[in-house]
């Protein structure tokens, strides 16, 4: 498993170094990992599962529930709210029985740098969100620590890694106005050449308690989640390991999940939800690929 460098590990700060350490700790010893994987099973899936339950629809599910994957999987989502990859990676556990570790990337801000944090990551994600990423200019160097183990992880088969090619949250007006993709994202999927599998959600809110009240009481938005086929990637794998090709390939995945807006907007005023679009433009036509 890779290893930050002593260079990388240096440019921690105060808390972070220990949020880093344990966090770091739970992710590469085998049987904590193990533990952590089964808490998400049972305890982490169950509750997403009947805390959405009567407003989720779920549709695609057999472009996940079909796979037997002889390499790491990396579903790549939206980002509208706090919980979207949560709900996803849940949904997937409760069908995916070859999942056997997840790891989930997540900006350093309040994860590693406060212990309420660590405590909040522990007890909603038993601390697979993990490596952190930072926009700090003068820790920018720990992110190629991300890209790195990442991608030596999803060579594994049974792994599975969600991302926000985005990088932050759409707070826009317009939900489904993807914003524009990280080329990181692309490095790893060129360096590692895993499944990948898009996905969108649109429904949930960033206020937890109103979330699951409005689960109970049948009030809440339908939450949709739309799960979209492997995609074929090779016409990029073709190309050159630069940074041209790692921001083409970032792009691509994200005109797939703008892709799978559409669809997402289309299922939701079919079954009598309310069309949340602002401004919506004309589907975008992927630029290879099997789409």
């Amino acid at each position: 498993m890779i290893r930050p460098t002593p260079e990388q590990l240096s440019l921690l700060r105060g808390f972070e170094r220990t949020a880093f350490r344990i966090n770091d700790t739970v992710n590469r010893v085998p049987a904590l990992k193990s533990v952590a994987q089964t808490f998400l099973r049972t305890f982490g899936a169950g509750w997403v599962h009947v805390c959405t339950r009567n407003l989720r629809h779920v549709h695609g599910l057999e472009h996940i529930c079909t796979l037997n994957p002889d390499r790491g999987v990396l579903v790549v989502c939206n980002h509208r709210s706090f919980f979207d990859l949560y709900v996803v990676s849940c949904i997937m556990l409760r069908e995916c029985p070859w999942i056997r570790e997840m790891y989930f990337p997540v900006r350093s801000q309040y994860w590693y740098e406060r212990p309420d944090g660590v405590v909040v990551s522990a007890i909603m994600s038993a601390l697979a969100m993990y490596p952190p990423v930072f926009r700090d200019q003068t820790r920018r160097p720990l992110n190629q620590y991300v890209v790195d183990f990442i991608a030596d992880a999803v060579k594994r088969p049974g792994t599975l890694v969600g991302f926000h090619p985005e990088g932050t949250r759409n707070k826009t007006a317009d939900p489904y106005a993807v914003l524009p993709a990280n080329p990181g994202i692309g490095q790893i999927v060129y360096a590692a050449r895993p499944i990948v599998i898009p996905a969108f959600i649109l429904g949930l809110g960033n206020d937890l308690p109103r979330q699951v009240v409005g689960n109970f009481t049948r009030t809440g938005d339908p939450v949709h989640v739309v799960f979209g086929p492997p995609m074929d990637l090779s016409a990029f794998y073709a190309e050159s390991p630069r940074l041209r090709t790692y921001k083409k390939l970032a792009d691509h995945l994200r005109d797939r999940i703008a892709t799978l807006g559409h669809e997402e907007r289309r299922l939701r005023i079919a079954t009598g939800g309310r069309d949340y679009a602002v401004t919506t433009s004309p589907a975008p036509t992927p630029s290879r690929g099997d789409e």
